[in-house]
């Protein structure tokens, strides 16, 4: 488990709540604090024995730091075990979907050996704080951007052993990142469950622009996308955040599924 902050406290409080809370305590915690002043250094200073690496400097931002942690995996083995077998990048504010998730996540894990890519649903919070289920796409469809939240995926370490985030993209490094395992070769499953509570307002719901302009460039430098088809994309994108910012519940009727409590059945 990897989480990366900076000057989010309370978010990493919330995220080491829902870790505390897991039926299963099988994971190791890794967290890379961009040299915090909110308390946050100070905080990890004092309870960093509930990590099994932790660091508090400089860095170049949030995928430098997930870099950071990657590095750090491969380097050391936690509290004497075993290496750690995957990875799930659960950030400063975002959490596991409830209290069973990694309980019935690690059987799936083990029973998939030859899987380089494990992804599942997210849940969104609502105005007024009800939590709807967005549902991930196939990885086939990769090629129309991130299938699922980048928190709800969960990647084995061997299938990326020299793969990092690319430090060009400020906000679509994750799906670079995806791409590349998925170019492996190595088996993608769909997990039957939901994994995360993605923590909404990042960056990249706030220039949403941006981010797509890095997908064209990712797409056409890993996948050979032309001029005509990477502008198709663009545009169903734009379209797509247009109808969540004017006529939300039209597009959460689309996209959210209908049932607030599903995820729990």
């Amino acid at each position: 488990m990897v989480t990366v902050v900076r000057d989010d406290l309370p978010g990493l409080l919330a995220t080491r709540a829902s870790l505390r809370a897991q039926t299963v305590a099988a994971y190791d915690w890794f967290v890379v604090d961009g040299a915090s002043t909110d308390g946050t250094a100070d905080w990890l200073s004092r309870h960093g024995q509930e990590a099994a690496w932790w660091r508090s400097a400089p860095d170049s931002g949030l995928y430098d730091a997930m870099n950071v942690a990657l590095d750090a995996i491969a380097e050391r083995s936690p509290s004497g075990g075993p290496p750690c077998s995957h990875v799930l990048f659960l950030n400063a504010g975002d959490r596991l979907a409830d209290g069973r998730v990694l309980e019935r996540l690690l059987p799936i894990l083990a029973a998939s050996p030859d899987a380089g890519l494990f992804y599942g649903d997210a849940l969104e919070e609502r105005p007024g704080g009800g939590l709807v289920v967005k549902t991930a796409r196939s990885h086939r469809r990769a090629l129309l951007g991130m299938f699922t939240h980048h928190q709800a995926m969960v990647y084995r370490l061997a299938a990326l052993p020299c793969v990092r985030f690319d430090l060009r993209h400020a906000l679509a490094a994750d799906y670079a990142f995806t791409l590349m395992v998925l170019k492996h070769g190595l088996p993608a499953r769909r997990l039957p469950l939901s994994v995360c509570i993605f923590a909404t307002g990042g960056r990249s719901q706030k220039d949403p622009a941006r981010g797509r302009r890095e997908q064209a460039i990712i797409r056409r430098e890993l996948l050979g996308l032309g001029r005509t088809a990477n502008a198709t994309i663009w545009g169903l994108q734009w379209l797509a955040i247009t109808l969540r910012q004017t006529i939300p519940w039209l597009y959460a009727k689309y996209r959210f599924s209908s049932n607030e409590r599903s995820f729990l059945s």
